[in-house]
């Protein structure tokens, strides 16, 4: 396996580290039929790696009636709610990728759409010190697609985005991570991610090491991927 290891990796959330999105849906679902509408699985799809507030803008179409920032917040109280009461259930091989990577001093971000609050919850119910940085989304003016929250990470790192690895779970996250010039690792959860561009797909994280983020590294250096 490769010894060139990535300048750093910069991690989504929902979906990729914690296996929140049926949170997210449980609550959608409930707070817009709580206003006499209908939400199905398609409808929620379409908001999985968005920005809360443009997810509060499509909930407030569907019929709920409340201020986008009020939508934000009451979602947020309702994830949270359910990860105190629940835990926080990660994603498979997803702690143990990530305890690697700290073993190996590969410096790591969490860049995630939800509040600063509720990121800031889950990293502390991780039982290491997981991330040198936490970009969310109220961090940023241009949440994802675009690459800004991606970029500001590598800043705050100190890194140059073009040497990091970036891991998502949606297209919107995929979408992002390439649009800011970084490897973009791929490991689908709740929405395929076939055709859109990832550097490489992984059925899972279970089993993965910082090796084999190395080794990904350097497949993308000589254009041995996709």
């Amino acid at each position: 396996m490769s010894t060139d290891k990535p300048s750093a990796v910069l991690w989504d959330m929902d979906g990729t580290l914690v296996d929140t999105e049926p949170y997210w849906i449980a609550v959608e679902t409930e707070l817009v039929e709580s206003f006499g509408g209908t939400w199905t699985s398609e409808d929620a799809l379409q908001l999985v790696g968005n920005a809360l507030i443009d997810s509060a803008k499509i909930l407030r179409a569907a019929g709920v009636d409340m201020e986008p920032d009020a939508i934000v917040q009451l979602l947020t109280d309702r994830v949270a709610e359910r990860l105190r009461s629940e835990g926080v259930p990660f994603r498979p091989g997803a702690r143990e990728l990530l305890a690697d990577l700290r073993a190996q001093g590969i410096p790591t971000a969490l860049v995630t759409m939800s509040l600063r609050r509720m990121a800031l919850d889950v990293v502390s119910l991780i039982d290491f010190a997981a991330f040198d940085f936490v970009v969310a989304g109220d961090d940023v003016s241009n949440p994802k697609p675009h690459p800004d929250p991606y970029l500001q990470a590598a800043g705050l790192l100190g890194v140059d985005i073009a040497d990091a690895i970036v891991i998502e779970d949606s297209p919107t996250g995929l979408a992002a991570g390439l649009a800011s010039g970084a490897t973009t690792l791929g490991v689908p959860h709740i929405v395929a991610l076939d055709g859109l561009g990832a550097h490489e797909l992984w059925a899972t994280l279970d089993g993965r090491t910082a090796a084999d983020l190395a080794d990904l590294r350097a497949r993308v250096m000589s254009g041995a991927t996709r």
